[in-house]
């Protein structure tokens, strides 16, 4: 990243825009200045207008679609990954086989594969003109890693309920980060229905989720740990959002964060000397080869509909429904399997739905006064 920083104030420094020639400067344009050069080095305002003709039964439909594509990819997603991560490749009855344990590679394996589909689509499908500096997706990307690594780690050092709360509540701190990344404005009753959600949620989940079997107790060197993911991944999603700011789809944004993903992934892979060892692992086993392709798909998928969400509705709505996942997750293994919800769990639950419509009659209160106030602000406009 430093020297990445240095070039990148280098060739600013001496105006290579204006100046450059040669066979790498369209390579050096598209990485530091984008197509669309800005007077200011600072990320545009995000501003998501509606269009005239979307209607509120659209933008609805449009936000189930969105959900239930994240439920569907990821619950499917750490399902897979469990049983790969548990499963024994090449058990015989002479020999017990062998396990796959380096995660990492499996991220890689995701990013390769959604870096591909993306570079496809942007190929094969028409996409608007881009115009945002390559070096802008490494920060997203980096904070991802860095988030990544912050939540495995923090599993170490805190306990489980310090785990389901900082979890449940990360809807907060992603508001809070937007004022800053992006300078964007909540309501008052955003936030008391997004603290409403993260108290509902935390219920259910303390009351009925599967409670691990040895939870360490909580550290200093964990609160930190915990905190630093909370930051890095509200970074995360309200970087991507003010990106779309550039006017770009869904799927260029998909390539960006994933070109640099494999870029920081190899390069900790390398320096650990797993990438060989991950490499030879598939190739004596196809059966885990087969299984980490039917997984990276599934992770293509979601990220499909995380930016396409982060796209039209933004960060903190995002937030939101990666935040019900769990408790979907864990109410979805209480009816299939017939566990019980304790009353806890139970008031969670309608806490949560009393917060959701809370949000949706607010927000429709706030379009309607907006209708009213239209007509009669825009002959003053025009004059």
């Amino acid at each position: 990243m430093v020297p990445g920083y240095l070039l990148v104030q280098y060739f600013r420094r001496k105006n290579y825009l204006e100046t450059g020639r040669g066979l790498c400067f369209p390579l050096v344009k598209a990485c530091v200045f984008g197509n669309e050069p800005k007077a200011s080095d600072e990320v545009p305002l995000a501003t998501r207008t509606e269009a005239a003709e979307t209607t509120p039964m659209w933008q609805a439909l449009k936000l189930l679609f969105c959900a239930t594509g994240l439920q569907v990819s990821y619950l499917t997603w750490g399902v897979l990954q469990e049983r790969v991560m548990t499963r024994s490749y090449g058990a015989t009855a002479t020999s017990p086989g062998e396990r796959f344990t380096d995660s990492q590679f499996l991220v890689l394996m995701n990013r390769v594969l959604a870096l591909i589909v993306a570079g496809l689509s942007c190929v094969l499908c028409k996409q608007p003109r881009h115009g945002a500096p390559m070096y802008r997706y490494s920060f997203a990307s980096l904070s991802n890693v860095l988030s990544s690594w912050c939540q495995y780690e923090a599993l170490k050092f805190v306990s489980f309920p310090t785990q389901v709360l900082a979890k449940a509540s990360k809807v907060i701190p992603v508001m809070l980060m937007g004022k800053l990344v992006s300078r964007r404005s909540y309501e008052h009753w955003e936030y008391l229905t997004a603290t409403l959600i993260s108290i509902g949620v935390s219920m259910f989940l303390l009351s009925s989720g599967p409670e691990p079997r040895s939870s360490p107790a909580t550290t200093l060197s964990g609160l930190v740990l915990l905190a630093g993911y909370i930051a890095f991944d509200s970074f995360t999603s309200n970087w991507q959002d003010a990106l779309f700011a550039y006017k770009m789809s869904s799927v260029q944004m998909m390539f960006g964060v994933n070109f640099f993903s494999c870029l920081f992934t190899v390069g900790s892979l390398l320096e650990q000397g797993a990438l060989l060892e991950g490499t030879r692992f598939m190739g004596r086993h196809s059966e885990f080869a087969a299984h980490a392709l039917l997984l990276s798909i599934c992770s293509a998928c979601g990220q499909l509909f995380i930016f396409y969400t982060i796209g039209q509705f933004g960060a903190a709505v995002f937030t939101i429904i990666m935040t019900l996942r769990q408790a979907f997750a864990i109410l979805l293994s209480c009816l299939l399997y017939g566990h019980t919800v304790t009353v806890v769990g139970g008031l969670g639950v309608a806490v949560v739905f009393a917060a959701l419509l809370l949000r949706v009659y607010a927000r429709g209160r706030l379009k309607q006064r907006g209708k009213k106030v239209v007509p009669v602000e825009s002959p003053v406009q025009k004059v």
